[in-house]
This record gives structure tokens, sequence and C-alpha cells, in this order.
């Protein structure tokens, strides 16, 4: 099992502040270990974020994206109280769901 991923989310008058952390080492494939072999691709490649259920955000990423990932944004009409879900899923098949109200 992963590392939970850090959902912060500030709401500002019609909006919120939401910050994300997901802990994953995001192996681009290019890499060699100490013997000089290649090691394997790893990367979360598709992220899906929503806000009370629906769906606000679909990405699909690619191995050039960093070690723990960071993804910052404002969502309209957002008020503390409400619920933001976050779905990620890498190349090896592994997912993860984590859930965040907003304050």
């Amino acid at each position: 099992m992963t590392e939970p991923t850090r959902i912060r989310a500030q709401a500002v008058g019609d909006k919120a502040n939401v910050r994300i952390l997901m802990a994953h080492e995001m192996e681009t494939g290019q890499r060699k270990d100490a013997s000089g072999n290649l090691v394997p691709a790893w990367y979360i490649n598709d992220v899906s974020i929503s806000h009370n259920g629906k769906v606000i955000m679909t990405t699909q990423w690619g191995s050039a994206v960093s070690k723990n990932p960071y993804l910052q944004f404002n969502l309209k009409g957002a008020k503390a109280g409400d619920k933001l879900r976050l779905t990620w899923k890498d190349t090896k098949g592994v997912s993860r769901t984590d859930e965040a109200t907003v304050t």
C-alpha cells in the first residue's frame, strides 16, 4: 500500500485553494541502478479529482512528471464542508483513493 495522498483545501470567499501532494517514486524507465541496469518505468498515469461526487478534472500523465507529484488549483463554487476525492492509478496497476473536506 502506498502512503496517503495529502489533500488540503481551504475555502476563501466563493472558491477553495486546493493543494495535493501524492507520494510516488515516479520512475521514468531511463535511470540505471548501481549495477548499470535500467530501472523499469513506474509512474502515475491516470488521475481523477471529484468535488461532491462530480468529476472536475482528469489527467493522463507520462514519465516526465517528477517524484511525489504536487498539484495546486483554485476551485470556484467550493465552500467549507464540501468533499474532494482524488483517485490515481499507476503503470503497475496500483491505485489509490483519498478524500478531504474543504475547511
